[in-house]
């Protein structure tokens, strides 16, 4: 499933007008930016690992994870963000985010959600709208109202370091 979501997501940025072919760079690293943008902090407590449990541990993190990848694809308000990301470095660094930060056993290595996302000007309505895509991804996937809630206070923090704006 994850291939299909990838290839789905590429195959959506290839109509963008000057998609490039996906490659490791800053503007690559922009996918690990709204990933960890949305993926929240780097550390995790063991106070949180019921949220991991709530999520499905690595395997629904992985499907949320898929999910999202999907959404965003269909999304023209920010797919753009994403012509130059390296899906698959995105995908792994969203699940690694997700999982440290919801109490996992998983470190997050990838770059702080400044870095990530410096000079990207997102908006309020795009952010909102990725965040509405965790959303949907983890409906999909059945997760409690209560988990959702728990994780997105987590990630809600990260508003500022995405926006560059404080919220």
């Amino acid at each position: 499933m994850h291939t299909q979501r990838s290839d789905h997501l590429g195959a959506r940025l290839s109509t963008c007008s000057g998609f490039a072919a996906p490659k490791p760079s800053m503007r690559g690293l922009l996918a690990s930016l709204l990933l960890a943008c949305l993926l929240g902090g780097c550390a995790a407590t063991a106070s949180h690992d019921q949220l991991y449990q709530d999520l499905g541990k690595l395997d629904g993190i992985t499907r949320i994870a898929d999910g999202f990848l999907y959404y965003i694809g269909d999304d023209e308000r920010v797919v753009e963000f994403f012509a130059e990301t390296d899906i698959d470095r995105f995908h792994s660094k969203i699940i690694e985010h997700i999982c440290a930060v919801s109490g996992g056993p998983c470190r997050y290595t990838g770059d702080t959600m400044v870095d990530v996302h410096r000079g990207m000007d997102i908006s309020e309505a795009q952010f909102n709208a990725i965040v509405e895509h965790l959303i949907q991804a983890m409906n999909d996937e059945q997760v409690p109202t209560r988990a959702q809630n728990r994780l997105l206070k987590l990630l809600a923090d990260l508003h500022g370091e995405i926006t560059g704006r404080a919220g």
